[in-house]
């Protein structure tokens, strides 16, 4: 049951508090029974008498859900710049409708940083660190690439420019932007491989220019020696025809049913930032070369699941892609997938034997799709000369639920 009057307002404040803030933004403030908001917004605001003030406390949701509890009650967030970046409104919208929500955002850093930069904003990828790995920075960094990265603290600045140097790209320029917007702005730059600068105001705003280094295409189809494996990988040429089966659009979840090494649901996951994926595997030492491949190409929030077929399938999310790359022998594992289809999904299931494949023809039999034969092989040495050393084919089953 919603509300129809909003109840709920987000301010956004720059360095300069309530000063930079228009009448309506001010107004919403002024009206608010409960004013919320980390200790530095709260201070940014003069104090009004019979007014609540509640600072953001840990864990951060239970407050949410308590806020959410009050509903109807006028109650005011402040937040830094634009709360739809990265911020807490994104958390408030997911659970309160937007008839009773009123977001009013400030200037962003990101637009701030690009400004002081010169920089388009549209042309550089913004991105996160705050509560998140170094490990993200992997999937942007190409020669050329230019970064906005929100930091965590002081100490950010420093651990990205070491990351970026042992990653091969120490000679990237970092620009610390610090208090944006207000009288303490400062703004420093230096190669991440000499960066000088121990620790820094811990409101700060990255800016990352990559001049050269090792760079991985987004495209489906890395190398194989890229993965960390035990043998165990969907080789680049079939993965490249696989992904490109499985049709990630932005968003999608997909399931990657015996990963391996992970590969598929790595690559799905670097084709989008809101891509979404669960590798299962039941091997351990798999699952930890999952994860460690996972960190190496920027998508550390691969969600990797330890368990076996099909039980390790109870409780997921509905998946708009699957694909199974082991367990194809496990019973009723091709049924169960394609039930757990959205209409649209796909499915994907790549086979070696003849005992795999037996199995995904009565598949295609029962379902329809497409079977597909794929035959690669590779040139190398013979000798003192050179020839084609053929991989196993593999035969692939493609399906489309209607």
């Amino acid at each position: 049951m919603t509300t129809q009057q909003p109840w709920l307002s987000v301010i956004g404040l720059g360095e300069d508090g309530i000063a930079g803030l228009a009448p309506a933004a001010r107004s919403l403030i002024d009206a608010a029974e409960l004013l919320v908001g980390g200790e530095r917004h709260l201070a940014l605001v003069p104090e009004k008498s019979g007014q609540q003030r509640r600072s953001w406390s840990s864990p951060l949701l239970d407050l949410v859900d308590q806020l959410v509890q009050q509903r109807g009650r006028r109650i005011c967030v402040l937040a830094s710049g634009d709360p739809q970046w990265f911020g807490i409104g994104v958390t408030l919208a997911k659970r309160v409708p937007a008839a009773e929500v009123v977001i009013l955002p400030g200037i962003s850093a990101f637009s701030l940083a690009a400004a002081r930069m010169a920089w388009a904003v549209d042309a550089a990828d913004c991105i996160t660190l705050h509560g998140r790995p170094l490990a993200l920075l992997n999937l942007h960094l190409h020669p050329g690439a230019r970064i906005l990265a929100l930091s965590e603290d002081g100490k950010t600045p420093a651990a990205v420019a070491a990351h970026l140097a042992k990653a091969g790209f120490g000679s990237a320029e970092i620009t610390v932007l610090e208090h944006l917007g207000g009288p303490r702005e400062r703004i420093v730059s230096a190669r991440a491989d000499a960066w000088p600068y121990a620790d820094c105001a811990d409101l700060n705003t990255l800016a990352i220019a990559v001049q050269d280094g090792p760079a991985w295409s987004r495209l489906p189809g890395l190398d194989d020696n890229v993965f960390l494996h035990d043998g165990n990988i969907t080789k680049r040429e079939v993965r490249a025809v696989t992904l490109s089966r499985l049709a990630p659009f932005p968003g999608d979840l997909l399931w990657d049913v015996g990963a391996g090494s992970g590969t598929v649901s790595i690559e799905w996951l670097r084709a989008d930032r809101r891509n979404r994926a669960i590798a299962i595997e039941a091997r351990d030492s798999r699952r930890q070369m999952i994860a460690q491949n996972a960190l190496l190409l920027g998508v550390p929030q691969l969600d990797i699941r330890d368990g076996t077929v099909p039980g390790a399938l109870d409780g997921l999310p509905a998946p708009d892609a699957i694909f199974i790359g082991g367990g194809i022998l496990v019973d009723g594992l091709v049924d169960r997938c394609v039930a757990a289809l959205k209409p649209g999904g796909r499915l994907v299931a790549n086979v070696v034997t003849l005992e795999g494949e037996a199995v995904i023809v009565q598949g295609w039999q029962r379902h329809g799709g497409e079977l597909s034969r794929l035959a690669v092989a590779r040139a190398d040495h013979v000798g003192r000369f050179h020839g084609w050393h053929a991989m196993m084919p593999v035969t692939q089953w493609s399906l489309v639920k209607e």
